[in-house]
């Protein structure tokens, strides 16, 4: 048998030119042809295009014929039909598992059906890859060893095996073991003549390593592997497979199980061209911080060797951000600093999120770098319309779902009336804010466009149209429910009057992907079955979230973010590490509801290590560049975050060899990345120290200013001023949420209406039993009007029964005390000294046998205190002295005798407020005193004057620029 060829480059050296430069060597003196024959099969596009780049800096060559392993694949092969479309499998696996979950309804409790059917589909791909067939399986002691939900899990995945028969259709991974192995027995019966290459690939799936093994025995084939450390000892080679469980962790493992089925020992590897590493010291740094944790004890043994650290980390950074936001102003920095040398730089990250954030930050200096990543399809326009109008569809539209869409950017393009489009959403939604209308329908836009039917009447019809589109329909099928949704996202697109095509919703990149993606699932909408329509919307959000776009805008040639894969192809000056965290790099493996890992350990699958081990793999190569910079944020938006293993690894093993200048090399590390942290501060914040601004306390001409108010804006006027001036004096109200929600006002004016209902419709004579009846009726017909919101018309009306019985008893007391005589009618009374006018609307007035009144307020929140009634909250005390001066008509002058606060709560709470004449009387004189001083110029409207709490929030605090001033400043000398 011929020896097996292995060949393979250390981390740090750039592979494809060094591929390049190996093929022209050996090939130097052979005929021009030779090299044409030569098969190259490389492991990803990326490293396709550059290794043919390399070829043609080579000159005029004939050039050996390219193509990628996951080609084999789609090669035709006679009797083996076509692959079939992922799409349909996942579809029609979804059927079966929506079964399984709804005869096992606590198997992964809360996992949608397309989620728990995608990791099936993972799972099955994997067991066609690694060459695993549902028998494998039947040998698990399942009922001994595992738990009940395992055993179910397996239970079901055999009842799936009919995908893994002969007669059963291919999918795509299918396809390629069944080639790989067909062409693998083709060459052991008849060799190829040409020469086979494959040069890259690590190795990592089963498929993939039975190519290159079968490559690497043939006379005329070889492989070339990437970032192989030639300076492992092969104690440390043997220790990777020295347990029961392989450390599939470690980034050279995979190379070891390479060289063990091939019979080779690591040292038999050969150098593929002896190109010189940028730094050789790091690398051994590197391969020693790496080694498996049951050997680390060699550390302090090996470290020793490693000689000066200040010289293996001189090129070497780290930047330890305060927060994500900081790191990324540091890559920016650095990244333009590259630049502006005129070096190569990339960055290196899994985390998509950090990325992005260099992005926007390079692009204030009109720097858009090579993102191998591209766009995420869901996060186009495109994509963000079809996602909303899915999540919308068989739901009750809600204002904030109606102004998404209608705000959407791409709406309305294909109608010349984009631009009274938007005018027009503006009017709609001011109107439906101040009315709070939480579920918007065709009624409420057809009352708002009769208002002006001319110009609003077109626009109007074509939202009733979307509107009536968008309800529920619960037997659609997944091909009606795409159907439907095209057809209500083509239509927002029009427009008015207007057409889908000549919109710019399928225009540009996105567009064309996204349309790609809806009418594949169009066509393989038939296998979903009968899957239940709750679930569609999540599907179309799974298909567009998979889906990448790569624009055609100019890029910087010189500045690059790959993924860690690009790591093999890296030929950058300048390469920068972001994001090591633990649980971004390496992330966090995903949860297998399907197959625990003593069970995939024992069916030969692979374990959540291996995807550790590539990414670390990926680590030591990224590492290796000539320059480096290591980047992590100690703390995201949650919480303190935990250094990647690798780099507390390393950190750990420079910190602890002080005898090789480990610290010092270590403190070296740190300043030159806090020159870049210090550089991002100043980027972010003015270095200038700026003084806090003086607190608002305006001071509008005395002409202005209110000349009436009701009791209840009394206790604003005290606590804060500002809040009159901008409400009263410029006009200005808080809208309503784009979102509304059934808060604290909206409990309070639904309680206060079943109070006075209750009081107002009080028959006599009425029992205990009929007037808790009574109650609990008009609970249901107030909340059923006024509350929109199911859950909190529940809740409310719990709340009501939970108080009715405490509730009707004290109105029984009190309508036995007195007869009501005022219930909620205005009363008003003029100030003798200045022009201005007190108004109240008291919730319950009544009149005494003694001729006196008792004055009540239903409170729905926490009762005042005596203190807070004297200081603040003087309602009660302001509505006696209106009534003591006959500024109710109905009862003329009159002595207020009580005032109580009746709590609209469950345990239906009381509070008497002492009434004394000098109290009252007190209290009047304070309020013109008060008056007259805010009718003067000279009195200001202070911000926030006397808050109860310090974190309570006011309407206007944004107005007022709350949190640029100092609480402790009297006010400023605002005039305006």
């Amino acid at each position: 048998m011929t020896r097996a060829t292995l060949f393979a480059l250390p981390p740090g050296v750039d592979f494809a030119a060094e591929l390049v430069r190996g093929l022209i060597d050996r090939y130097r003196d052979r005929p021009p042809e030779e090299l044409a024959r030569l098969r190259l099969y490389l492991n990803a596009g990326r490293m396709k295009r550059r290794v043919q780049e390399e070829f043609d800096a080579q000159g005029a060559l004939l050039l050996p014929r390219i193509g990628l392993v996951t080609d084999l694949g789609r090669a035709p092969v006679p009797g083996l039909a076509p692959a079939i479309p992922g799409l349909r499998r996942r579809l029609e696996l979804a059927q079966l598992v929506e079964q399984f979950v709804e005869r096992l309804p606590g198997f992964e409790a809360g996992a949608d059906v397309f989620g728990l059917s995608d990791s099936l589909a993972r799972l099955m791909a994997e067991m066609q890859t690694e060459g695993v067939s549902v028998t494998a399986l039947e040998g698990l002691n399942v009922d001994e060893t595992h738990a009940e939900h395992w055993r179910a899990s397996l239970e079901f995945i055999r009842i799936v095996g009919r995908f893994f028969e002969d007669s059963a259709e291919l999918d795509a991974e299918a396809r390629q073991r069944r080639v790989i192995e067909a062409l693998v027995a083709n060459w052991s019966v008849a060799p190829p003549r040409d020469p086979i290459l494959i040069a890259g690939s690590t190795g990592s799936r089963g498929a993939t390593r039975q190519i290159m093994e079968a490559a690497a025995r043939l006379a005329n084939g070889a492989v070339v592997l990437p970032g192989f450390d030639f300076e492992m000892p092969p104690e440390v080679w043997n220790s990777l497979d020295f347990s029961e469980i392989p450390l599939e962790d470690h980034p050279q493992y995979r190379f070891l199980a390479l060289c063990r089925s091939l019979g080779l020992q690591p040292a038999e590897v050969q150098r593929w061209t002896e190109a010189p590493v940028p730094c050789a010291a790091r690398n051994r740094v590197t391969s020693l911080a790496l080694r498996p944790a049951p050997v680390t004890d060699q550390w302090m043994s090996e470290g020793q060797g490693l000689g000066d650290l200040r010289s293996a980390m001189r090129d070497v950074s780290l930047v330890e951000a305060a927060s994500p936001r900081q790191e990324a102003l540091s890559i920016a920095l650095i990244m333009r600093n590259a630049l502006e040398q005129g070096r190569k730089v990339a960055l290196i990250s899994p985390d998509r999120m950090l990325t992005r954030r260099v992005s926007v930050a390079l692009d204030r200096w009109g720097i858009r770098p090579d993102d191998s990543a591209g766009e995420p399809l869901h996060q186009t326009a495109p994509g963000r319309l079809l996602r909303h109008v899915a999540q919308a569809m068989g739901r009750r539209p809600t204002l904030e779902t109606l102004l998404i869409l209608l705000k959407h950017p791409l709406v309305a393009t294909g109608s010349t009336m984009r631009g009274d489009h938007l005018r027009l959403t503006r009017e709609l939604e001011l109107t439906l804010r101040r009315k709070g209308c939480a579920f918007p329908d065709a009624d409420a836009v057809r009352n708002w466009a009769a208002r002006d039917p001319s110009e609003r009447e077109l626009w109007a019809e074509w939202i009733t149209t979307f509107l009536a589109e968008i309800e529920p329909d619960l037997a659609l099928g997944l091909a009606g429910f795409v159907a439907r949704l095209l057809r209500i996202v083509e239509g927002l697109a029009a427009g008015p009057g207007g057409s889908a095509g000549a919109s710019e919703l399928w225009l540009e990149e996105g567009g064309a992907e996204a349309r790609l993606v809806m009418e594949g699932l169009s066509r393989e909408a038939g296998a979903a079955g009968d899957i239940a329509r709750p679930d569609h919307a999540e599907l179309v959000a799974r298909l567009l979230q998979a889906g990448t776009v790569r624009h055609g805008r100019m890029t910087h040639p010189q500045a690059a973010i790959w993924g860690t894969l690009e790591a093999r192809t890296q030929d950058a000056d300048l390469v920068i590490l972001g994001g090591l965290n633990e649980g971004v790099w390496p992330s966090a493996p995903e949860p297998d509801p399907w197959l625990s890992r003593r069970m995939r350990l024992e069916s030969g699958l692979l374990l959540p290590e291996r995807q550790i081990g590539l990414a670390a793999h990926d680590f030591e190569q990224a590492i290796a560049a000539p320059e480096v910079v290591l980047t992590r944020a100690r703390r995201d938006d949650e919480a303190e975050t935990v250094p990647s293993r690798w780099l507390n690894r390393l950190l750990n093993l420079i910190g602890g060899l002080p005898g090789q200048n480990g610290d010092k090399a270590l403190e070296e590390m740190r300043t030159r990345g806090a020159q870049w942290i210090a550089l991002a501060e100043r980027l972010d914040v003015p270095a200038k120290s700026t003084q806090p601004e003086p607190r608002p306390s305006p001071r509008p001409p005395p002409e202005v200013r209110p000349r009436e108010l009701p009791v209840t804006a009394i206790k604003t006027l005290i606590r804060d001023p500002y809040a009159i001036y901008a409400q009263r004096i410029l006009r200005l109200r808080k809208l309503d949420p784009v979102r509304p929600a059934p808060d604290a006002r909206l409990r309070g004016q639904a309680l206060h209406l079943i109070v006075e209902k209750f009081i107002r419709t009080r028959p006599e004579d009425e029992t205990p039993e009929a007037a808790q009846a009574r109650l609990l009726a008009l609970a249901d017909e107030v909340l059923e009007a006024e509350v929109p919101f199911p859950g909190a018309r529940r809740l409310w009306r719990a709340r009501v029964a939970a108080m009715a019985r405490g509730f009707v008893q004290g109105e029984a007391e009190r309508s036995a005390a007195g007869t009501p005589v005022i219930i909620e009618q205005k009363g008003s009374v003029s100030l003798q000294n200045v022009a201005f006018v007190l108004t109240a609307k008291p919730d319950r007035i009544d009149l005494l046998e003694d001729g006196s009144i008792h004055i009540y307020d239903y409170k729905s929140g926490q009762l005042p205190t005596d203190k807070q009634v004297l200081s603040y909250d003087k309602q009660l005390l302001l509505e006696a002295a209106i009534a003591e001066r006959g500024g109710f008509e109905m009862i003329g002058p009159r002595h207020t005798s009580a005032m109580t606060y009746v709590g609209l709560s469950r345990d239906a709470k009381v509070r008497q407020i002492s009434v004394k004449e000098e109290t009252i009387a007190q209290v009047w004189e304070k309020l013109g005193k008060l008056i007259a001083a805010y009718l003067s110029a000279d009195q200001g409207y202070t911000a926030r004057r006397a808050m109860l709490k310090s974190d309570d929030i006011s309407d206007y605090d944004h107005l007022s620029r709350f949190g640029e001033w100092d609480l402790s400043e009297p006010g400023g000398e605002d005039k305006a």
